[in-house]
């Protein structure tokens, strides 16, 4: 039984009218009325099949990208008193069925970000459609990052997360990037300032359906992370801060 905790699933949305029912009916019946479509101003019929499952959309009047998408989304998420927002494409890429667990874990006060981890072994990776571009820069990129950091995440680059509402109200969002590097920067602010961050094993699917960051961008996407992990430089960690859950406990005791 999910806590008692108001949550979002922020469903990232761009040209995913194939995809986004069969995503929304794999969502949780539990979750499945709290999701919101973030319609990146999609040219396909995204918005039509949206409306047609009685989804709540939320269209933006351009294409502000994949991080600017989801820093709207958070942003509402805040709005709205929500006490857990998920992160979930919907291009049926990450599995759906996973959201409730994350939630949980983040609801019970265990982590200020839970991320599904795509990459427990290279077979399993590539047995689920990974293109092996995408698998070798992700572990070049996640070796790098987890060497910096003093980490030993599976992967850096997931895109199915859960946050915290502690998490996203000291987030300074606006300074992170509005391309895919927002994935990577929200992640390393969240692990320098001392948050909990943890990972549960998400299987990948890439299929012709499924969206993919081309190669001569992922150079791009290498080079800003790289770049923003200058803003952390080695040795200048806080401390973990209280996990959420001791944290409450002293408050309401």
């Amino acid at each position: 039984m999910m806590s008692a905790k108001k949550p979002m699933v922020m469903m990232l949305a761009y040209n995913v009218g194939k995809t986004l029912e069969k995503t929304f009916h794999a969502v949780p019946d539990s979750l499945k009325p709290y999701v919101v479509v973030g319609d990146n101003c999609s040219t396909d019929d995204t918005a039509v099949v949206a409306n047609r499952l009685g989804l709540r959309v939320v269209r933006h009047e351009r294409n502000l990208n994949y991080g600017g998408n989801l820093k709207r989304l958070m942003r509402l998420a805040l709005d709205e008193g929500c006490d857990v927002a998920v992160e979930l494409h919907g291009d049926f890429q990450y599995d759906p069925s996973l959201t409730d667990l994350m939630v949980e874990l983040v609801a019970r006060g265990y982590f200020d970000i839970i991320q599904g981890n795509r990459i427990r072994s290279r077979s399993e990776a590539l047995s689920g459609g990974m293109p092996i571009y995408r698998y070798l820069c992700n572990r070049i990129l996640t070796f790098g990052q987890n060497l910096w950091f003093g980490t030993t995440f599976g992967e850096w680059h997931s895109g199915l997360r859960a946050y915290s509402r502690r998490m996203l109200n000291e987030a300074p969002l606006e300074s992170f990037s509005d391309t895919h590097a927002f994935a990577s920067d929200i992640l390393m602010y969240a692990v320098a300032k001392g948050f909990w961050v943890g990972e549960v094993p998400c299987p990948a699917r890439y299929d012709d359906e499924s969206s993919s960051v081309p190669l001569i961008k992922l150079f791009d996407y290498a080079l800003k992370t790289c770049g923003a992990a200058l803003r952390y430089p080695p040795g200048w960690r806080s401390k973990l801060r209280p996990m959420p859950k001791l944290e409450r406990a002293n408050i309401s005791g």
